[in-house]
């Protein structure tokens, strides 16, 4: 009698590990799924996160854009792409007739427009005498291309005077050259009414007087 009390014993030992073992890997499952939610998490946030920066302009004002040259800031704008919300610039160039869309966190694409000290400065550049370089024109025509890209108004008026061939007789310039002096004389142009806010006639006036250009007489401002 007691040896068949003994073998039920072990019997019941064995089903008690056998149900304690099953609870724990039950209880382990949602364990390894709450581990892999909590490693989710931090990726989900990465996604939402936007680098944010205080805007530097506001409606209405003048800025430069490198590629295109002096435009108007209309609107401040926000938009959703995704899960991300995007704080941007919409700024319409008026020479191109192009409106642009600059993100606030690439706003260091643009700059201010010059001030009139910088105006004048670029006056006394066109005033002096054109510096060419005796290389191909294909190298210098790259070089003068960069320089109107820049976005940097002195490399502008550099660029404008180097080109200048104090005449609007067509046979005296290239076509390539004619191109990057209208491209460069424009740029330049638009600045300078931006910031003297004289009508374009004006600023014309001024820019062809300092070139020395024969189609504008040579008349007390």
């Amino acid at each position: 009698m007691p040896k068949k009390r003994k073998v039920k014993k072990v019997k019941r030992v064995k089903r008690v590990k056998k149900i304690l073992l099953k609870k724990t890997k039950i209880e382990e499952a949602p364990k390894k799924q709450t581990s892999l939610n909590q490693e989710e998490k931090p990726e989900i946030k990465k996604i939402k996160k936007q680098a944010t920066e205080k805007k530097q302009y506001s409606v209405k004002d003048f800025v430069v854009y490198p590629k295109h040259g002096v435009g108007k800031i209309t609107a401040v704008e926000k938009a959703k792409i995704g899960q991300i919300e995007i704080q941007f610039y919409k700024i319409f160039i008026e020479k191109e007739k192009l409106t642009l869309t600059v993100p606030i966190n690439q706003q260091s694409k643009l700059r201010p427009i010059s001030s009139i000290n910088q105006i004048n400065k670029c006056v006394s550049i066109l005033k002096t005498k054109p510096k060419i370089k005796r290389t191909m024109w294909s190298r210098r025509a790259q070089e003068y291309d960069q320089k109107i890209n820049s976005g940097k108004i002195y490399e502008l008026a550099e660029v404008v005077k180097d080109l200048n061939k104090n005449t609007d007789i067509i046979a005296d310039q290239s076509y390539s050259e004619r191109q990057l002096f209208e491209k460069a004389y424009e740029r330049l142009k638009s600045e300078f009414e931006a910031v003297l806010k004289v009508p374009p006639e004006e600023v014309q006036k001024k820019m062809d007087k300092a070139l020395g250009r024969t189609r504008v007489p040579d008349t007390p401002e």
